[in-house]
C-alpha cells in the first residue's frame, strides 16, 4: 500500500562501525529519499536507498505483512521509535576492492556472499530519541526553519508578478498615545510589505503626545497609499476604528493594532490565498508575540475555522482580514465591545458568510506586541475586555436564536463556556456499556452513574460479553434498577459487533458509548454532552477523561500523531490549561474517543455504526471521520469530567496474533483515511506529529 505521506525526521544517528567509529548524520540529496521526507540532505558517505529491510523485519516481525519496509519505516515506523538500518555501500566497496573491481552493487554483494564469507559491515542505525529533541524554544524554531518561512524577496515578487487576481487590502490602523517607535515599527511593516497594493487607513483617536500627530501627519507626504484622519474627540477603540474604516477603499480590510507589526509576506500569502479562491470572505492567520526589544515568542498555531472554540476564545484575532462590502453590512465596529471589538466583529461577520468562505493561513504573519498594560501579555490587565467578550458571545447567540448561557470559563479567565438549554421533555439517552468480568470495575462504573448524574432520563445497556465469574453473574442476578438491562453477546471479543449490537436494541433519541472502566466526576456530565450533540449539525461529543492520578488522559484526538491518531495533551497536570487553553475550551475535533461518546441515534444508523472490520483499534476514530464525512462536526467538551481507569502501561501488542490484528486494523486506517490522517483541520503542521502536548514541529513540510 502506497501512503502519500511526507513525515519528516530530524535524525540522532550513531554511525557504528566494527571499530566502533560515530559520527553525525547531516542532510543529503536522495531522490528516494526525497521520496518521503521531502527534505535536501547534503552527502555524508552513505547511500540512503541501501535501507537493510531483513534486519528491520527481524526487529519488527509484526511487519511481515508489509511490502514495502522502507516505506514503513520513514512513515510510521520512526515515529513509533522502531530503528532502521542503512548498509555503508560506500564504505564496503572501499573497504573490499575486488568487490568495486567487479562491479557488483554492495549490498546485492554482502547480501548474496559477504555476509557468508564473514566480511565485516558498516551501518547506519537511525531511531527516534527521547523526548528533548522536539523540545525547542520557539526562537530555536525559527531559525532552524528560516529558509522555509523566509523565502527571498525575488522570489515572492515574482510569484506576485504571476498572480492574477491582485486586490486592493485596506489595512485599518486605529491610534491613540502609543510609544512612537512601536508606532513606526507598525508602520514600517506595511511600507516594507512585498505586496503592494495596499492602503494604510490610520486614525488617531485625539492622542494627546504631539510627536505622535507629527509624525502621522507627514507619512502622507512619504507615502501616497497612506491615508489619515484626526479625530477632534477620543472614542475609544471602536470608533476610532470606524473612523479609519471610513477611508478605506480596498476590496478587503486587515486590521492592524498602533504597536504590533505584520510579517514581510503577510499581504502576499492573503492574496495568494484569494487566487486559488475569489470567493473567500475571511482569511486568517496563526500570530505570535514580541516584547519591547522584538524577541519573538509564544507562537499561537491555529486550528482551521473552529466555531464550537471560537465561542469559547477568539481564535480568529491576528492577522485577520475581512472582504469590505461584509464588513460595510454589519455597521463596522460597536461602540460598547471596546476591548473586545474585533471578537464581536469577527461574530458577527461569520452570520454572513459560510465555512467555506473562511481560510486559515498556516504561517505566522502578525507579532502581537508584549508591553506592559496590553492584552497580549495579560488579559487580566483588561477586564473590560473580558466583560465585553462575553456580551459579544451572548448576543451573537440571541441573533442566531439559540438558547443558552454564557458563562465564563472558571479555568481561564477571559474565555467562556456557553451550555445550550436542554430540551423539554428531557430526551433518552441509552448507555452502551460492554463488559466482561471485572465485576468491581463495573459496578463503580455504574453506581457513579446511578448515584452522582443529575440527568435522570436514561437507561444503561450491559452488554455481557461472555463473563464467566461467578461474582459478575451474581452481580447480574440482583441488578434491580429498571434502568438498567443487561443483554448477551456470546462471540469472540470485537468493540464494533458488541456496540452495533447493542444499538440495535435501543429505542432513545441518543447512543452513549462508554467503557466499563469510567467513573463519573462531573454530576451535570450528561446535560454538558447533550448540551452540544442535540444542535443538528453536531455528530459526535467526547468528555475530559482523567487518569486516576488527575492527569489528563483525553482531551480530544489529534489525527496523524504517531502514524493514525493520538490524544491531545495527553498526561497534562490537573489545574494546567494546555496549548492556549486548548485543553480547557470546547472546541470541534476531527475525533473523540470511543471511551465516553455520545451521538444521535439517527447519525449513528446513517453512518452504519461501527466498522466490525476494526475489532479493537481505531473503531471510534474511524466512527467520527464517517460522522465527520457526512457534514456534522464533532466536539469535544472539558466540562463533562469522568475518571477513566485506564493504565497508562497498557499492556503492549507482543503476542503474534494481536500484532497481526493491530497491524491490520492500522492498515484498514490507511486504506480509508491516509488523506484525512495527514491533514487534520483542526490542528496545525507547525505542531509535533509524533508528540500528543502540541509542542513545535522542528522539521516542518510547510
Amino acid at each position: 500500500m502506497s501512503i502519500k505521506s511526507k513525515l519528516h525526521f530530524f535524525a540522532s544517528v550513531a554511525y557504528n562501525s566494527y571499530s566502533g567509529i560515530k559520527a553525525s548524520l547531516s542532510y543529503r540529496n536522495n531522490n528516494g529519499f526525497n521520496k518521503f521526507f521531502g527534505k535536501e540532505f547534503s552527502r555524508f558517505k552513505v547511500d540512503f536507498t541501501a535501507f537493510d529491510e531483513k534486519s528491520y523485519l527481524e526487529k519488527n516481525p509484526d511487519l511481515e505483512n508489509i511490502k514495502d519496509l522502507y516505506a514503513h519505516f520513514v512513515q510510521i515506523g520512526y515515529d513509533e521509535g522502531r530503528e532502521g538500518q542503512f548498509f555503508d555501500k560506500e564504505w564496503y566497496s572501499d573497504f573490499y576492492k575486488d568487490v568495486k573491481l567487479l562491479g557488483i552493487d554492495p549490498l546485492v554483494h554482502y547480501n548474496k556472499f559477504g555476509f557468508s564469507e564473514g566480511r565485516k559491515a558498516r551501518f547506519i542505525k537511525i531511531k527516534c530519541v527521547n523526548h528533548s529533541i522536539d523540545e525547542i524554544d520557539y526562537s530555536k524554531w525559527l531559525s532552524l526553519n528560516s529558509s522555509i518561512l523566509l523565502p527571498s524577496v525575488g522570489e515572492i515578487l515574482t510569484r506576485i508578478n504571476n498572480l492574477k487576481y491582485k486586490p486592493k487590502i485596506s489595512i485599518i490602523v486605529p491610534v491613540y498615545n502609543p510609544p512612537l517607535r512601536f508606532l513606526e515599527a507598525a508602520v514600517d511593516s506595511i511600507l516594507n510589505q512585498t505586496y503592494d497594493n495596499w492602503e494604510l487607513c490610520i486614525a488617531d483617536d485625539a492622542s494627546t503626545n504631539a510627536e505622535i500627530k507629527e509624525y502621522l501627519q507627514n507619512l502622507p507626504q512619504k507615502d501616497a497609499r497612506i491615508k489619515t484622519v484626526f479625530r477632534k474627540k477620543n472614542g475609544h477603540i471602536s470608533e476610532a476604528s470606524n473612523s479609519a474604516l471610513s477611508i478605506a477603499t480596498g476590496e478587503f480590510i486587515g486590521l492592524l493594532d498602533h504597536d504590533d507589526m505584520l510579517f514581510r509576506d503577510a499581504l502576499f500569502h492573503v492574496v495568494d490565498a484569494l487566487n486559488v479562491n475569489y470567493n473567500l470572505d475571511l482569511i486568517y492567520s496563526d500570530e505570535d508575540k514580541c516584547d519591547e526589544k522584538g524577541y519573538r515568542f509564544d507562537a499561537y498555531f491555529k486550528s482551521n475555522f473552529n466555531y464550537e472554540l471560537l465561542l469559547a476564545q477568539n481564535m480568529i484575532c491576528h492577522f485577520a482580514v475581512y472582504r469590505h462590502s461584509l464588513i460595510q453590512e454589519i455597521g463596522g465596529f460597536r461602540k460598547g465591545f471596546e476591548g473586545a471589538q474585533d471578537y464581536d466583529l469577527v461574530l458577527r461577520f461569520i452570520e454572513k458568510t459560510t465555512k467555506d468562505k473562511i481560510f486559515h493561513i498556516q504561517k505566522v504573519l502578525y507579532h502581537w506586541r508584549a508591553i506592559s498594560g496590553s492584552t497580549a501579555l495579560n488579559i487580566d490587565q483588561k477586564s473590560y475586555a473580558m466583560n465585553a467578550g462575553q456580551k459579544s458571545v451572548k448576543e451573537h447567540l440571541e441573533r442566531i436564536g439559540a438558547t443558552a448561557e454564557v458563562l465564563d470559563n472558571p479555568e481561564q479567565p477571559g474565555h467562556f463556556h456557553v451550555r445550550y438549554a436542554i430540551p423539554s421533555p428531557m430526551p433518552l439517552i441509552s448507555i452502551i456499556i460492554p463488559t466482561r468480568d471485572m465485576k468491581d470495575i463495573l459496578q463503580n462504573c455504574i453506581d457513579s452513574i446511578l448515584n452522582k448524574s443529575t440527568y435522570k432520563n436514561f437507561e444503561i445497556i450491559i452488554v455481557d460479553n461472555q463473563s464467566s465469574s461467578s461474582e459478575t453473574l451474581e452481580y447480574f442476578a440482583n441488578v434491580s434498577d429498571k434502568r438498567i438491562k443487561i443483554i448477551k453477546y456470546d462471540a469472540p471479543f470485537n468493540y464494533s459487533k458488541i456496540n452495533n449490537f447493542a444499538a440495535q436494541t435501543a429505542k432513545s433519541e441518543y447512543i452513549l458509548l462508554l467503557n466499563n472502566d469510567i467513573e463519573v466526576i462531573t454530576p451535570n456530565w450528561l446535560e454538558e454532552m447533550l448540551s452540544f450533540a442535540q444542535k443538528p449539525d453536531i455528530g459526535c461529543v467526547g468528555a475530559r477523561l482523567w487518569y486516576p492520578d488527575d492527569t489528563l488522559q483525553h482531551g480530544g484526538v489529534i489525527l496523524g500523531i504517531g502514524g493514525v491518531a493520538g490524544h491531545a495533551h495527553k498526561y497534562l497536570e490537573k489545574g494546567k490549561t494546555g496549548y492556549f487553553a486548548r485543553a480547557v475550551n470546547h472546541q470541534a475535533l476531527s475525533a473523540v474517543t470511543g471511551a465516553c461518546l455520545l451521538v444521535k441515534k439517527s447519525i449513528f444508523d446513517e453512518v452504519n455504526g461501527l466498522n466490525e472490520d476494526l475489532q479493537v483499534a481505531f473503531n471510534d476514530i474511524d466512527f467520527c471521520l464517517k460522522v465527520l464525512s457526512k457534514g456534522y462536526r464533532n466536539v469535544w467538551t472539558p466540562f463533562a469530567e469522568l475518571y477513566h481507569y485506564e493504565s497508562k502501561s497498557r499492556g503492549a501488542e507482543d503476542t503474534d496474533e494481536k500484532l497481526k490484528r493491530f497491524k491490520k486494523e492500522r492498515e484498514i486506517m490507511y486504506d480509508l483515511w491516509s488523506e484525512s490522517l495527514l491533514k487534520d483541520a483542526y490542528y496545525n503542521p507547525n505542531l509535533s506529529y509524533t508528540f500528543e502536548d502540541f509542542r513545535l514541529r522542528n522539521n516542518l513540510t510547510v
